[in-house]
């Protein structure tokens, strides 16, 4: 890979013309055709949650020498990418590993509901009504509160690596939805409509491993369950041992690095050829990779480790974002140095991107609401107006989109609901705390019945899409209290213009790409990359997803 800072632009090779499927190419260091691998023996995918094409562009410039800067000039770089709407870390993960969209995966987010599922703890199906909530959280491990999701090991959390790559076996089976035609309970992985690229790997008789933040990322393994081999997945939300009581890994932003660090060196084993705790000698990965964590809580948190959290201005990072960007950017160039100490840098393709963004990015703009209120609000005045029904919500998740799954699922119901929330007007506060008014429920628009359905393109009834998709007004996080700056989840351009860098072998040097992309274009590039067939994912096939 190029050292040193960019060089002048000079005219695209057919390589870097080969790579992408669109156009607007602007070349900003080409190396030959000939010095590149048609294909790939490793790829190394790397999710930094949170982080915007943005956050890269002005790192870089800061920082010209950095590993950011160098992955970046190394390869190609999509200026222009987007992931999925919802823009939560379940579809946008799900997205990037299966080439399709929440309609055909059937995931939307990581706290959803289905219709057709009967409540967890369900033995005796006969006769139960469907309609239970989809929890894919901390909240399916044995004990959420451990590190190690209640596998109970000894000296945590310094034992961690220590933790069983078979994540599903931490999974509490009481706490899943039934499936009504078995009367079983329904896990992750078979939860997912669509297949992955660890599924397709693993037929090819490829080595697979992963490493994420809830043991229920076993649904990347996809619907065969036997996808990745070695699933790393200590629980972001349990608590954090050496801080405050009470506090997760998520409340403090060295401890989210601290926590990060603990997936960093798994990858590091797995890149050196073992397993993530380093005990077993298995080879290096040919997919492998993890999420970065701390970006997203350096956006998030207001104020840690006595540094302000989020951005100063528009699109600005602020001194904590930016010495977690510099954190994250210290990790990423460990990668690339013990690949090139291991002598895999010329067979191996690192792609990075982020499963979704945050918003706002501008902190003058930003105005949390409770949506305790909206929702209590929704289901008085529909029993007010159907004397002796119930409540209309039957589930919700609102971050800075508003998505609700309800009772009656008539366009009667879903637009009375629609017509309320956008009736709705109050007071939240702004960035410093202060009373800041709201109109409409905090609501730009509101998709609701068949609408919903067409947005996500499904057919109206189906048992998982929301009743009602609500993208909210610029600025607004759905939160009770003064504890967030950002959230994530809807439709703005801050939720969904991620970076996209694919880097190193099999690819030209200095490329950028200005046209529009989307994330769900990385699983079918990795199946090329490797010399596999990117149709052999059905998410390709449904959607006609390109490689890049």
């Amino acid at each position: 890979m190029p050292r040193g800072p960019i060089r002048p632009a000079r005219a695209v090779t057919a390589a870097a013309a080969a790579l992408t499927a669109v156009g607007a190419l602007t070349v900003t260091a080409a190396a030959p055709a000939s010095a590149h691998p048609a294909t790939a023996r490793h790829v190394l995918l790397l999710s930094v949650d949170g982080l915007h094409q943005s956050d890269l562009a002005w790192y870089v410039a800061q920082h010209p020498d950095s590993a950011l800067a160098r992955l970046a000039a190394g390869g190609v770089e999509y200026t222009h990418a987007r992931t999925t709407v919802p823009s939560d870390s379940f579809p946008g993960m799900v997205g990037q590993v299966t080439g399709g969209d929440p309609g055909v995966t059937g995931v939307y987010y990581d706290d959803t509901y289905s219709n057709a599922l009967l409540p967890a703890g369900t033995t005796s199906c006969a006769g139960v009504k469907p309609g239970v909530e989809v929890d894919l959280t901390e909240d399916l491990d044995k004990n959420k509160d451990s590190i190690d999701a209640g596998q109970g090991l000894g000296g945590l959390p310094g034992s961690i690596l220590k933790m069983t790559g078979k994540a599903a076996s931490l999974i509490d089976p009481s706490k899943l939805p039934v499936d009504p035609k078995t009367c079983k309970p329904v896990y992750p992985h078979a939860y997912l409509k669509v297949n992955t690229v660890f599924d397709v790997a693993r037929k090819a008789g490829l080595r697979t491993a992963w490493s994420d933040k809830h043991v229920a990322y076993e649904i990347l393994g996809g619907p065969s369950g036997n996808g990745i081999q070695d699933l790393f997945a200590p629980e972001i939300n349990s608590t954090a041992i050496g801080y405050p009581a009470g506090e997760d890994w998520t409340k403090d932003n060295a401890a989210t690095e601290q926590y990060d660090g603990y997936k960093v060196k798994a990858v590091l084993n797995e890149i050196d050829g073992y397993d993530h705790g380093r005990t077993d000698k298995v080879g290096t990965p040919a997919v492998f990779g993890m999420n970065f964590q701390s970006v997203s809580t350096a956006q998030k948190l207001p104020a840690s480790d006595g540094l302000t959290g989020g951005y100063t201005s528009k699109g600005v990072p602020g001194p904590l974002l930016a010495k977690n960007l510099a954190y994250v950017d210290r990790q990423i160039g460990a990668f690339l140095g013990e690949l090139r100490k291991r002598h895999l840098a010329s067979s191996t393709t690192v792609i990075l991107s982020s499963k979704h963004g945050q918003s706002p990015t501008d902190p003058s703009a930003l105005t949390r609401i409770d949506d305790g209120p909206l929702l209590d609000g929704l289901d008085a005045a529909w029993k007010s107006a159907h004397p002796g029904a119930g409540d209309l919500v039957a589930h919700a998740v609102d971050d800075d989109a508003m998505l609700l799954w309800l009772t009656d699922r008539s366009q009667a119901a879903t637009d009375f609901a629609k017509a309320y929330l956008l009736a709705q007007s109050g007071t939240g506060n702004g960035i410093d705390g202060k009373a800041k008014p709201f109109t409409a429920g905090g609501l730009k628009s509101v998709y609701a019945g068949a609408a919903a359905a067409r947005y996500f393109r499904v057919e109206p009834g189906d048992s998982r899409v929301p009743d009602l998709f609500g993208i909210s007004q610029y600025g607004v996080v759905y939160t009770g209290g003064k504890g967030k700056i950002a959230e994530h989840g809807g439709a703005h351009a801050d939720d969904l213009d991620v970076p996209l860098v694919v880097s190193g072998a099999a690819t030209p040097h200095g490329v950028r790409v200005n046209r529009p992309v989307r994330t769900t274009q990385i699983a079918p590039t990795i199946l090329r990359l490797l010399g596999l067939d990117p149709r052999s994912l059905d998410a390709v096939r449904i959607e006609h997803t390109p490689a890049l």
